[in-house]
């Protein structure tokens, strides 16, 4: 079966939806976080269906909806669906439903599957190409995402934009973030909402600027420093595709990654700010003991600072699952999730 189909919206769907809500919530308030959301419910997660054919009609989607089930086994509580929604936008950008309607299946089969689902805006290029633009196509999108959800799904959570940066300044991604954010609490107030730094190498933290009164908001940054390592041999890239083989490990390596990641912990306890690692990857072509080191470094720092994560990604490249084998890369899913002993 290669094709979600929409579960009946039954009681249990509804309770199981409620109870998860429930966990970010009171979790929080035991934790002394006020109405923060709590991070820990959300723990290690994966990203999906980026560049699967499920959103145009299930034409070249390998992805299964028993693949949920794998991801829960594994030990992964949560999902990040990336969803590419500007293609999928009429002239007027206005959202295809027959896509929305793919989008609700994925979201009740993740919480069937007692998986957190996050809603993640994911159209990175035309945002950090044309800013103009993707305001507008970006302000559509949540007008009618935080229409649709209202009510619905209590442990959805949205993310606002992925990787916002390029052509956007700071104070541009400032500004729009802020708009975005209005129009989903008018709808949503107190939905947990993940919001992005501007994806730069200097992990530009304390440019970012929230609304103080908004304590349901957590802040997420996507690493893959050094890019020479983690995207060495990437076919995409004429650069990166004739670099390595390269390692990684040595104890200047650790503590770049140390120094990058102090900084976003800093700012996290400043700001009383949880913090999300909502991707981080090595693409296949590395030397597999460097990669293992890295994975390991990466989530094993994060979840030492309290942080959830999202491992990039579940299939295609840098791909933790072989969809043809229908099996783990047990490389991978060790050096993120250890076995427990």
């Amino acid at each position: 079966m290669t094709a979600f189909r929409c579960l009946p919206r039954t009681t249990l769907s509804a309770l199981l939806a409620a109870v998860l809500a429930a966990v970010l919530i009171s979790s929080a308030r035991a934790a002394g976080q006020g109405a923060s959301p709590d991070l820990a419910a959300l723990g290690r997660g994966i990203n999906i269906l980026g560049y699967d054919g499920i959103w145009e009609g299930y034409r070249n989607a390998p992805f299964r909806p028993e693949n949920l089930t794998a991801i829960r086994k594994a030990g992964f509580s949560h999902v990040r669906i990336n969803f590419f929604g500007f293609r999928h936008m009429d002239s007027g950008n206005i959202l295809d439903e027959a896509v929305l309607r793919r989008l609700d299946a994925v979201i009740e089969q993740a919480l069937a599957s007692r998986l957190i689902p996050i809603l993640d805006e994911h159209d990175t290029d035309l945002c950090q190409r044309d800013v103009p633009e993707c305001t507008a196509k970006l302000k559509a999108f949540w007008r009618q995402i935080a229409s649709r959800y209202a009510g619905r799904y209590p442990a959805l959570v949205f993310d606002i934009l992925n990787e916002p940066g390029g052509n956007m300044t700071s104070a541009e991604w400032n500004a729009l973030l802020g708009e975005c954010l209005a129009i989903v609490r008018g709808a949503n107030p107190t939905r947990n909402v993940i919001v992005a730094i501007l994806n730069t190498d200097e992990l530009p933290v304390d440019e970012l600027a929230l609304p103080a009164g908004d304590r349901n908001l957590i802040v997420t940054f996507h690493y893959y420093l050094p890019l020479q390592f983690t995207h060495q041999g990437a076919p995409w890239s004429g650069t990166f595709s004739k670099i390595g083989p390269l390692s990684w490990g040595s104890a200047e390596d650790e503590a770049k990654a140390a120094a990058d990641f102090d900084k976003v912990r800093s700012w996290s306890k400043r700001e009383q700010r949880p913090i999300y690692l909502g991707e981080f990857g090595v693409y296949e072509r590395a030397p597999a003991e460097s990669r293992a080191k890295y994975l390991t470094f990466v989530a094993r720092r994060a979840e030492s600072f309290g942080w959830a994560w999202a491992y990039w990604q579940f299939d295609h490249d840098f791909a933790a699952f072989d969809g043809a084998r229908q099996r783990w890369n047990r490389d991978i899913l060790r050096a993120i999730i250890p076995p427990v002993r």
